[in-house]
């Protein structure tokens, strides 16, 4: 059959494109979502510091953590009930991923290894946390347990189709810079975040040397409007947020907006991010809270002292009262430092199918199910053979 020149190439290429993308769309090949690899601290440990020698302020395994019933008992997670990863991972069709720690964990959808008080340093709460370098270390052994388990092409597919979150650098800027003065007198501000950043850099480098190709970002939020921040300020805790903390926080933001790109050109094998301003959304709902179906941004619904900022939540600290809220769900925050199972829900959507104009270049939904444009087709060598 001879093609009607009438249509001209830039039709034919426009047919065949929509072929494609249909093809895709019914389900040429078997949607099936990526595993899940988290690291991090305490905005997305799901109990890994259970199973360590730390702290009662690293540690969430006891009520009013957890109270709201979805899961049977506390389980660790700072918050009366899920965080963030847990959304993620069911809008993924994932089961909850298991903190690492955790006896005879199932790795094959993925594992967490996050840990409250953890930071990208290692000079962050040493000897009690779960460092990144550490996190890096455990990952590495899941991927040999995964080889041995499965054989090395299995691993490599699941490792290489992978999602890789990173929520982590509050416990760097909070209590390994602005709680640490030798810290600051050998660092300015600067210099601080720049290694942070460059420590993190690595982290992903390494991740990607290893068969990562996907990553999606938890950036920081205000540090200086947490609870426990404001009652911290130098000028009063009744002066508003504590500006020298947002400032680190707003800085290590920018730092790592401006490093994403470079790492796309520099790692060009498949590299994908998602990334987002946590910070400005965060804040809007800190000074608006009614407008997002909030009652209370400033104060949390767990602790003492001003806007139940000391840390006391579940009695377990030095200080044994606290005072609980009747909802949780009417707050941004739950205790001192950690926001609600709500806030956790929002930014999970927000992150899952959010619009390019707050989430991006990629979305997590993008990026567990290979979702493609036509300008990604295009771009595909296998798509360009039809041509």
């Amino acid at each position: 059959m001879r093609l009607n020149s009438r249509f001209g190439t830039s039709s034919l290429i426009y047919a065949s494109l929509v072929l494609v993308l249909c093809f895709k769309a019914s389900g040429g090949s078997a949607e099936r979502s990526s595993a899940f690899f988290i690291f991090g601290d305490s905005t997305v440990d799901p109990g890994n510091n259970n199973y360590i020698k730390t702290t009662p302020e690293n540690q969430a395994n006891y009520k009013p953590y957890g109270q709201n019933g979805f899961f049977k008992e506390p389980t660790g997670r700072f918050s009366d009930g899920r965080i963030i990863v847990d959304y993620i991972a069911e809008y993924a069709k994932l089961p909850i991923i298991p903190p690492y720690l955790q006896p005879s964990a199932d790795y094959s959808h993925g594992v967490n290894f996050a840990s409250g008080g953890a930071g990208i340093l290692s000079t962050t709460n040493p000897g009690v946390v779960i460092d990144f370098k550490t996190q890096l270390e455990y990952f590495h052994k899941v991927q040999r347990s995964l080889a041995e388990k499965l054989g090395t092409a299995e691993a490599e597919e699941i490792i290489s189709n992978a999602v890789y979150f990173i929520s982590m650098g509050s416990n760097d800027y909070m209590g390994g810079y602005l709680g640490n003065p030798e810290m600051q007198q050998l660092h300015p501000p600067e210099d601080y975040v720049r290694m942070v950043i460059g420590n993190l850099t690595q982290g992903i480098q390494e991740l990607y040397d290893r068969g990562a190709r996907k990553f999606g970002f938890l950036s920081l939020c205000p540090l200086g409007c947490l609870p426990a921040l404001r009652v911290l300020n130098p000028k009063g805790h009744d002066a508003g947020c504590f500006e020298q903390a947002s400032a680190l926080a707003f800085a290590h933001n920018n730092a790592l907006q401006a490093v994403l790109p470079n790492l796309e050109l520099l790692l060009p094998k498949g590299f994908k991010y998602c990334n987002s301003n946590f910070y400005d959304w965060l804040l809007d709902r800190i000074n608006d809270p009614t407008k997002y179906g909030f009652k209370e941004g400033e104060s949390a619904c767990c602790g003492t002292g001003p806007y139940r900022g000391i840390f006391t939540c579940g009695g377990t600290k030095k200080d044994p009262n606290y005072e609980l809220c009747d909802n949780p769900s009417d707050h941004v925050w739950f205790d001192s430092f950690h926001p609600t199972e709500r806030i956790h829900e929002q930014f999970a959507k927000a992150l899952w199918d959010g619009p390019s104009s707050s989430v991006g270049p990629y979305n997590l939904e993008g990026l567990f199910f290979d979702k493609q444009t036509i300008a990604d087709v295009v771009d595909n060598p296998e798509t360009q053979q039809i041509f």
